[in-house]
């Protein structure tokens, strides 16, 4: 063989070298890290630090809204709504509510805080 051999990372497929996605948190007490809650992957993860948020446990005392329009204010750029709702999923299932797909607190979102 030419060259040097390649290092086990290089020789493995690329799928195979893919982080797996942290396994979702069925309750608030399994969440060691904000990717592991559910609704939340690596970019609403990155936006909840940006906001000073590290650890899930810290969004059992947050408000939602207080948090969308934090994020609004550091982006400069008016969020989604149903980034909104994404919070509103997060910080209820850190107060110990089940797990609700972000999309089924958009009523909720517009009845209580209308249009944003």
């Amino acid at each position: 063989m030419n060259g040097p051999e390649p290092t086990p990372d290089v020789a493995r497929p690329l799928q195979a070298r893919r982080t797996l996605a942290p396994r979702k948190a069925m309750h608030a007490a399994e969440c060691q890290r904000l990717e592991q809650l559910p609704n939340i992957g690596p970019s609403l993860a990155a936006d909840l630090r940006l906001l000073g948020v590290q650890h899930p446990r810290e969004l059992a005392t947050c408000d939602a809204l207080q948090l969308y329009q934090a994020l609004c204010k550091a982006t400069g750029q008016r969020q989604d709504p149903c980034v909104l709702d994404t919070f509103m999923a997060a910080t209820d299932f850190m107060r110990g509510a089940p797990a609700r797909p972000w999309w089924t607190y958009t009523a909720e979102r517009k009845a209580t805080f209308g249009t944003i």
